[in-house]
């Protein structure tokens, strides 16, 4: 009990102060796909970076609130949206393709400060020094993903020597050359050695990845081979299965930034141009609870993404929160509203017995929930980060 409890404080202490993720870990390919958002739908998404809720206001929604208990991921949201209508895309691609922009200094109070509110603002004032040059070179080094990010690429340059290994398989053309790239340099065992599995089962890590004690004890009582497994067949299969060419999430934590042809929608030209004339204004940051944000909306919602957060609520004491917050969905959902979630486990319909109030009535979510099971799994296959365990689409039917 003494270590549960010394995880959780080291967790929340991580996750309190500090903008966790500097990039979404989700792929939005796979969103557009099960949302089919159309300019009626209102989505809500949890924030986590940002980029991911842009992504559903580019695919077409009529208005993204993105809800994130971190303030800090908000701010983050804030300074994309605000930078989007403000910068120039040459400046826009520094700082958020690059993650770094040298001109901060000037930039910042002339261009974005006067626009970002007070809070966000105040935030920034502080931490600019996350987009200037330093002895980490990028933004994707930095917070607390990146540093695990930076402590990586650390290993991978100085201690391993694989540099060369690593960008000839970002750089294969396709599957086939990734594979073969990763058996001629024998990375799988240039990977595994003693301390890195040694690092990787302790919850120190584990909470700079995002990863809470509740999560990680699901992957350890539920995949075989427990955490150290799971993360050995995931970034394998990354490495063999899945084309890199276009995987940004990987390759900007490999490199510490993007490239053209792989970064997420909203850094692409068209699409900063889109944002410029006004899409940017169909988004916008809540620092609440998903259940705190959905009893106090006026609107209906159609679309909701949470992410893997259930995870982080699957046990007790913290069932109470998410039957709550279940309730909550149920009551502001539109008809056949859709919700999308992501679990470690390798099935996320663990939530199906919670019971919640249908008209008076009580019912489980299994009675409500109606899976589209074979589409989730032909897409949770073609997953570019491949993180999860398993991948949930379900239209709310009351």
């Amino acid at each position: 009990m003494l270590v549960e409890r010394l995880s959780k404080t080291w967790f929340n202490l991580i996750h309190g102060r500090n903008i966790v993720y500097n990039q979404c870990w989700e792929d939005p390919r796979l969103d557009r796909v099960a949302l089919e958002l159309t300019p009626q739908d209102r989505v809500v998404v949890i924030t986590s970076a940002g980029c991911n809720a842009i992504d559903y206001a580019l695919a077409g929604a009529g208005h993204v609130h993105a809800v994130d208990m971190n303030p800090k991921q908000n701010h983050l949201l804030d300074l994309k949206r605000i930078g989007a209508q403000q910068l120039d895309y040459d400046t826009f691609w520094k700082l958020f393709g690059k993650g770094c922009l040298p001109e901060w200094k000037t930039v910042y109070p002339q261009l974005l400060r006067p626009h970002l509110a007070a809070d966000a603002r105040e935030f920034w004032d502080r931490k600019g020094s996350l987009f200037r040059v330093g002895k980490r070179k990028s933004f994707y080094f930095r917070c607390t993903s990146g540093t695990f990010a930076w402590f990586v690429n650390y290993y991978i340059n100085r201690i391993a020597k694989m540099r060369d290994a690593v960008d000839a398989i970002l750089a294969a053309k396709n599957i086939e050359e990734q594979r073969q790239l990763f058996k001629d340099y024998d990375l799988a065992k240039t990977l595994w050695v003693p301390i890195i599995r040694f690092a990787m089962r302790r919850d120190m890590t584990l909470s700079m990845l995002g990863v809470p004690p509740a999560q990680r004890k699901q992957i350890d009582d539920g995949y075989p081979g427990g955490i150290m497994q799971f993360v050995v067949d995931r970034v394998e299969a990354v490495f063999t299965q899945i084309p890199l060419k276009d995987n940004y999430a990987w390759r900007v934590y490999l490199t510490g930034e993007y490239s053209a042809e792989a970064c997420p929608e909203y850094l692409k030209p068209g699409n900063f141009i889109r944002l410029k004339a006004g899409l940017a204004n169909q988004i916008s940051s809540h620092t609440n609870t998903v259940q705190g944000f959905l009893e106090q909306s006026e609107h209906a919602i159609s679309r909701l993404v949470l992410l893997d957060h259930m995870d982080w609520l699957s046990k007790d004491p913290a069932k109470k929160v998410l039957t709550a917050e279940w309730q909550a969905i149920v009551d502001k959902a539109s008809p056949n509203a859709r919700v999308l979630w992501r679990s470690a486990g390798l099935d996320g319909t663990f939530i199906n017995p919670i019971e919640v109030k249908v008209h008076g009535k009580k019912k489980k979510l299994s009675d409500i929930l109606h899976y589209n099971h074979p589409l989730a799994e032909e897409l949770h296959a073609k997953d570019r980060v491949h993180t999860y365990g398993s991948f949930c689409i379900a239209d709310i039917r009351q």
